[in-house]
């Protein structure tokens, strides 16, 4: 059976292709997941009228698309997290981490699926990712993980629980002592 490939199929073929399948392979799977339609004139002209189309548009996007690259070519973000031992991070630097610092410092919006990252960051350095914006357009940033510094005011606002802590517990046994001698006193 012909049919018009509607998007591109690994193994089979590119949007747009006319490929012979086997009868079962085009109903069962092929048609019912809207990737292919069965090759007929009509259909053929209106797949390459929309293809061409796409195309034409897909020249346009990539103009931008081109653009945004060399914005973020070269790019250095700079991300902070607390560590452990070992420089080992508590928790992990992911794909949408990176995304969303890279968004905030070129001021467009960038998916967290076009980051390349094999596995999250898990230690501190200095690490290079490429951005896949398209197929052939991989601009590489690089991406510098630090340890977050403790602020002075979180250290003292630690000695001011710890020490309002000990207030309490003073306090709960002066308490303790008076109801004592309160006790003492009424037996008398």
């Amino acid at each position: 059976m012909k049919v018009v490939l509607l998007e591109d199929l690994p193994g089979k073929g590119k949007a747009g292709e006319i490929k012979e399948v086997s009868k079962g392979y085009a109903k069962n799977f092929l048609l019912p997941r809207r990737l292919a339609l069965v090759a007929t004139p009509t259909v053929i002209k209106q797949v390459e009228s929309r293809l061409e189309r796409e195309k034409f548009e897909e020249n346009i996007d990539r103009d931008k698309l081109v653009e945004l690259a060399q914005q973020i070519e070269g790019k250095e973000i700079r991300l902070r997290a607390r560590i452990g031992a070992g420089e080992r991070l508590f928790g992990s630097i992911t794909a949408a981490d990176v995304a969303e610092e890279l968004s905030r410092a070129i001021g467009s919006v960038i998916d967290k699926k076009k980051i390349d990252i094999e596995k999250p960051f898990r230690q501190t350095g200095s690490y290079e990712v490429a951005v896949k914006l398209a197929s052939d357009i991989k601009p590489k940033i690089t991406v510098v993980i630090e340890e977050e510094e403790k602020k002075e005011t979180e250290v003292e606002e630690k000695k001011a629980k710890e020490e309002g802590k000990e207030k309490k517990k003073a306090r709960a046994k002066a308490k303790e002592k008076d109801k004592e001698e309160d006790k003492e006193e009424e037996k008398d």
